[in-house]
Protein backbone atom coordinates (compact mmCIF):
# COMPACT_ATOMS: atom_id res chain seq x y z
CA UNK A 1 0.00 0.00 0.00
CA UNK A 2 1.51 3.53 -0.93
CA UNK A 3 0.77 6.54 1.21
CA UNK A 4 1.26 10.38 -0.01
CA UNK A 5 1.13 13.29 1.95
CA UNK A 6 1.18 16.48 -0.14
CA UNK A 7 2.27 19.38 1.61
CA UNK A 8 2.62 23.12 0.60
CA UNK A 9 5.17 24.89 2.68
CA UNK A 10 6.40 28.59 2.84
CA UNK A 11 10.31 28.31 2.20
CA UNK A 12 10.48 30.41 5.65
CA UNK A 13 9.79 27.49 7.62
CA UNK A 14 11.00 24.70 5.19
CA UNK A 15 13.99 23.86 7.96
CA UNK A 16 11.19 23.81 10.85
CA UNK A 17 9.60 21.53 8.46
CA UNK A 18 11.94 19.23 7.26
CA UNK A 19 12.97 18.66 10.56
CA UNK A 20 9.32 17.27 11.73
CA UNK A 21 9.20 15.90 8.78
CA UNK A 22 12.24 13.58 9.54
CA UNK A 23 10.84 12.27 12.83
CA UNK A 24 7.50 11.67 11.54
CA UNK A 25 9.48 9.27 8.80
CA UNK A 26 11.54 7.52 11.69
CA UNK A 27 8.51 7.10 13.84
CA UNK A 28 6.50 5.31 11.23
CA UNK A 29 10.13 4.00 9.85
CA UNK A 30 9.90 1.74 13.45
CA UNK A 31 6.47 0.23 12.84
CA UNK A 32 5.90 -3.28 12.37
CA UNK A 33 4.70 -3.19 8.31
CA UNK A 34 6.88 -0.51 6.97
CA UNK A 35 8.41 -1.18 4.02
CA UNK A 36 10.17 2.56 2.64
CA UNK A 37 9.60 5.85 2.93
CA UNK A 38 10.71 9.12 1.44
CA UNK A 39 10.61 13.02 1.45
CA UNK A 40 9.95 14.59 -1.34
CA UNK A 41 10.40 18.08 -2.91
CA UNK A 42 8.88 19.29 -6.00
CA UNK A 43 11.97 20.44 -8.32
CA UNK A 44 9.44 22.79 -10.68
CA UNK A 45 8.24 24.72 -7.33
CA UNK A 46 10.43 23.93 -3.56
CA UNK A 47 7.18 24.96 -1.78
CA UNK A 48 5.82 21.53 -2.45
CA UNK A 49 7.05 18.47 -0.86
CA UNK A 50 5.71 15.04 0.02
CA UNK A 51 5.89 12.55 2.35
CA UNK A 52 5.50 8.74 0.63
CA UNK A 53 5.75 5.74 2.65
CA UNK A 54 4.66 2.05 1.47
CA UNK A 55 3.32 -0.33 3.67
CA UNK A 56 2.46 -3.99 3.76
CA UNK A 57 -1.10 -3.46 4.34
CA UNK A 58 -4.12 -1.00 4.87
CA UNK A 59 -4.31 -2.75 8.41
CA UNK A 60 -0.20 -2.64 9.30
CA UNK A 61 -0.34 1.64 8.36
CA UNK A 62 -3.70 2.10 10.38
CA UNK A 63 -2.43 -0.02 13.49
CA UNK A 64 1.01 2.16 13.14
CA UNK A 65 -1.24 5.38 13.35
CA UNK A 66 -2.16 4.23 16.60
CA UNK A 67 1.57 3.84 18.07
CA UNK A 68 2.82 6.66 20.32
CA UNK A 69 5.73 7.59 18.52
CA UNK A 70 4.03 8.43 15.34
CA UNK A 71 0.81 10.20 17.34
CA UNK A 72 3.27 12.40 18.41
CA UNK A 73 5.41 12.90 15.77
CA UNK A 74 3.72 12.30 12.68
CA UNK A 75 0.18 12.59 13.11
CA UNK A 76 0.24 16.45 13.58
CA UNK A 77 2.51 16.43 10.51
CA UNK A 78 0.36 14.73 8.56
CA UNK A 79 -2.57 16.63 9.87
CA UNK A 80 -0.93 19.05 7.99
CA UNK A 81 -1.04 17.64 4.56
CA UNK A 82 -2.69 18.89 1.65
CA UNK A 83 -6.68 17.36 2.07
CA UNK A 84 -7.10 14.91 -0.31
CA UNK A 85 -6.77 10.90 -0.13
CA UNK A 86 -3.43 9.71 0.44
CA UNK A 87 -3.78 6.30 0.69
CA UNK A 88 -3.87 4.06 -2.62
CA UNK A 89 -3.56 0.04 -3.14
CA UNK A 90 -1.32 -0.91 -5.88
CA UNK A 91 -3.09 -2.88 -8.84
CA UNK A 92 -0.60 -2.98 -11.59
CA UNK A 93 3.58 -3.06 -11.43
CA UNK A 94 6.43 -3.69 -13.43
CA UNK A 95 9.93 -4.59 -12.57
CA UNK A 96 12.65 -2.98 -14.61
CA UNK A 97 12.48 -4.09 -18.48
CA UNK A 98 9.59 -6.59 -17.26
CA UNK A 99 5.77 -7.30 -17.95
CA UNK A 100 3.38 -5.29 -16.59
CA UNK A 101 1.54 -7.34 -13.48
CA UNK A 102 -1.91 -6.47 -12.23
CA UNK A 103 -4.30 -7.65 -9.63
CA UNK A 104 -7.52 -7.14 -7.79
CA UNK A 105 -8.39 -4.33 -6.09
CA UNK A 106 -9.10 -5.20 -2.69
CA UNK A 107 -12.57 -3.02 -2.65
CA UNK A 108 -14.27 -5.40 -4.95
CA UNK A 109 -14.13 -8.48 -6.95
CA UNK A 110 -12.20 -7.93 -10.64
CA UNK A 111 -9.16 -5.72 -11.22
CA UNK A 112 -9.47 -1.94 -11.10
CA UNK A 113 -13.12 -1.82 -9.08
Amino acid sequence: MLVTNRFVVDEDVAEAFTARAHAALAALAARPGYQRGQLVRALDDPRHWCLVTEWESVGTYRRALGGFDVKITAVPLLAESVDEPSAYEPLATAAPGGDVVTVASDRAAGPYR
